[in-house]
C-alpha cells in the first residue's frame, strides 16, 4: 500500500472516541508492524498531518487538518446554506442541529450548533454513524436511485427493509428517528442539494424525547422544511421533496443525527 493511502487509514482512526492515540495503538488498529507505524507517524508529524501532545508520545490531528477543515466548509456553498437555516431552527427551539454529509455507508456532521434549552442533546461532531441507522443518513440516503442504494449496500443485512423506508422518505420529505439506539433521543432530518457541485447534505435538529409533544416535533419539521426549500430554489434542487405528511409515526428507525 502506499504511504498517502496508510496515512488515511492513520487519519480514519480519530474519531469523537479516539482523539489520540500512540504508536504502539495505531500499530495494534491497523495491524501493522510497530516499526512501520512509527515512520509513518514520523512522516505525517512532518508533514503537519499530526502533532505530539507536550512531552507524550501520544499523537492527535495536525494544526493543518483545521484549515483544511475550514476550507472544506468555505468551498461549499450548500454547506454555509445549511447551516445558516438549521443556526436559525436550532435558535428558535432551542434544541441541537446539525449540518452532515454522506460518506458511503456513514454519515458525518460537518457543521453542529449547540441547543440553548436546560435539556438538550450534546453535540458530538465528529462521531461517524451508520447512514442507514441514522436520521441523516437515511434523508440522504432517499436522495440516490433505489439501484444506486442496492448497490450500495449489496448483501448488506439492512437492505430489505431500507428499501421501504428511503421510500417512505422519498415520499414524506424528512427522516425521524425516535430513540431506537440513544434511549430519549429524537432526530429529524431533512436533504437538499447543489446540481452544480452534486453535493448533498441533510439538515438535522435533535433533541430529549420527553419535552416535545407532537405539535412541536410537526413545527420543528415545518422550520427545516421551509429553510431547506429556500435553498432548493436557490440552487435549483428539483430533486427537493418539502415536507407534506407530518407524520412522525413513520417507520423511520436508527440512530438518532
Amino acid at each position: 500500500m502506499s504511504i498517502l493511502h496508510n496515512a488515511a487509514q492513520v487519519l480514519h482512526l480519530f474519531n469523537a472516541e479516539c482523539s489520540d492515540l500512540t504508536v504502539t495503538e495505531a500499530s495494534q488498529r491497523l495491524d501493522m508492524p510497530k516499526a512501520n507505524a512509527s515512520r509513518l507517524l514520523k512522516a505525517m508529524r512532518e508533514a503537519g498531518l499530526l502533532e505530539v501532545i507536550g512531552n507524550t508520545r501520544r499523537h492527535r490531528p495536525g494544526k493543518l487538518l483545521l484549515d483544511l477543515a475550514v476550507a472544506y466548509r468555505r468551498s461549499s456553498g450548500l454547506i454555509g446554506r445549511a447551516g445558516e437555516v438549521v443556526a436559525e431552527v436550532t435558535r428558535s427551539f432551542g434544541h441541537t442541529g446539525y449540518v452532515s454529509v454522506l460518506d458511503g455507508r456513514e454519515v458525518t456532521a460537518v457543521l453542529d450548533f449547540e441547543g440553548s434549552n436546560s435539556l438538550r442533546v450534546v453535540s458530538n461532531l465528529g462521531r461517524r454513524l451508520q447512514a442507514h441507522q441514522s436520521a441523516t443518513g437515511r434523508s440522504l440516503l432517499a436522495r440516490l436511485a433505489p439501484d444506486q442504494v442496492a448497490a450500495l449496500y449489496a448483501e448488506h443485512p439492512a437492505a430489505s427493509d431500507l428499501a421501504a423506508q428511503l421510500e417512505q422518505i422519498r415520499h414524506a420529505g424528512f427522516a425521524y428517528s425516535n430513540q431506537e439506539s440513544t434511549p430519549g433521543v429524537e432526530a429529524i432530518g431533512i436533504a437538499v442539494g447543489d446540481p452544480s457541485t452534486q453535493e448533498a447534505v441533510s439538515l438535522c435538529i435533535v433533541y430529549p424525547h420527553t419535552v416535545v409533544d407532537e405539535a412541536a416535533r410537526s413545527a420543528i419539521i415545518a422550520a427545516l422544511g421551509q429553510g431547506a426549500a429556500r435553498i432548493a430554489a436557490q440552487l435549483g434542487d428539483t430533486e427537493f421533496t418539502p415536507p407534506t405528511a407530518i407524520d412522525t409515526g413513520l417507520e423511520n428507525k436508527g440512530t438518532a443525527q
